[in-house]
């Protein structure tokens, strides 16, 4: 019988959702940017990756949510951390990484996962909005470009200069003295994204360096970003060929180990998760996957798949 699984990643900036096949394979994927938590984008976003799959809302076997507005989605009985599914998918899209950077918009994260996608270790910052997307934002704003433009005028660069704020508030007002001192937009640009990786790196140390080495979320598009940040970890970084879903496939993922594992043991329930080594191989990994941590809802949400 034919069975299709969705994964949705409701993030602080984006709303991304996956549809897998019952091997794991990507069937569609659909990343909607929005400006804050929202319904609309999240509602885009489902109905996207549906629209993309050529499938209706009935087809999807199961759902599995995660991300801040992970309890917005519809029709989902189980939720997971992002860390869970972050490594989850990392580690069935570049099958034997040990260590993933994953910079969204708001928050950044160092994960620690091992051969079948469990998480060993992670630290995250969600305090404040250093070296995240919406800092990077600021740092467009202030220089008066697209943030399309940064990666290249950061890599064009060669002056070090001292960024000392990390904060989005105070950083701009930094920035800003460093232009009306005559200082080059790509020397600060540069400069920023250094600073950025510094602190990265600060993240990186509270789990400790281990490589291989993937980055994911928003600002691994950054091309500036990926390099300023291997020059800080002195090893070369992989950046999927779409790092922004790799949440959202690693729940779609989940969803599918945990129906297969239902299919084959009658008496489990749905508040139980696959067990490691009970779940089938994914279509990119030889290993088999499980879920390292998760959290369990109950509470199901009125929010139309179809945009309004």
């Amino acid at each position: 019988m034919t069975a299709f699984y969705m994964g949705v990643d409701l993030g602080s900036t984006t709303a991304k959702t996956v549809i897998v096949d019952r091997h794991g394979s990507i069937l569609a994927s659909d990343v909607v940017q929005m400006g804050a938590v929202s319904r609309a984008g999240l509602s885009r976003s489902m109905a996207g990756a549906l629209t993309a799959a050529g499938l209706d809302e009935s087809a999807i076997t199961a759902t599995i949510a995660t991300g801040y507005g992970r309890r917005m989605v519809p029709g989902v009985g189980r939720t997971f951390t992002e860390i869970t599914c972050h490594a989850r998918g990392v580690a069935a899209l570049c099958p034997g990484t040990r260590l993933v950077v994953d910079i969204g918009g708001q928050d950044s994260k160092a994960i620690v996962i091992d051969d079948e996608g469990f998480v060993e270790n992670f630290s995250m910052n969600d305090r404040c909005a250093s070296g995240t997307g919406r800092f990077f934002e600021v740092l467009a704003r202030a220089i008066e470009c697209e943030i399309a433009e940064l990666a290249d005028l950061a890599l064009a660069g060669d002056k070090d200069l001292e960024v000392s704020s990390m904060c989005a508030t105070f950083a701009e007002t930094e920035i800003i003295s460093l232009l009306a001192r005559g200082e080059r937009r790509e020397d600060i640009a540069a400069s920023v994204h250094r600073a950025v990786s510094a602190r990265t790196l600060g993240l990186v140390s509270h789990v400790g360096k281990h490589t291989p080495v993937v980055m994911t979320g928003g600002v691994a598009r950054n091309a500036a970003a990926v390099h300023f940040l291997e020059d800080a970890l002195g090893t070369p970084v992989t950046v999927p060929e779409m790092p922004q879903i790799s949440g959202a496939y690693g729940a779609a993922l989940i969803a599918r180990d945990g129906a297969e594992t239902s299919a084959h043991s009658p008496h489990e329930t749905i508040g139980e998760f696959p067990q490691p080594g009970s779940a089938p191989a994914c279509v990119t990994c030889t290993s088999a996957h499980g879920s390292a941590d998760g959290h369990i809802t109950h509470e199901w949400s009125t929010i139309p798949i179809h945009p309004l």
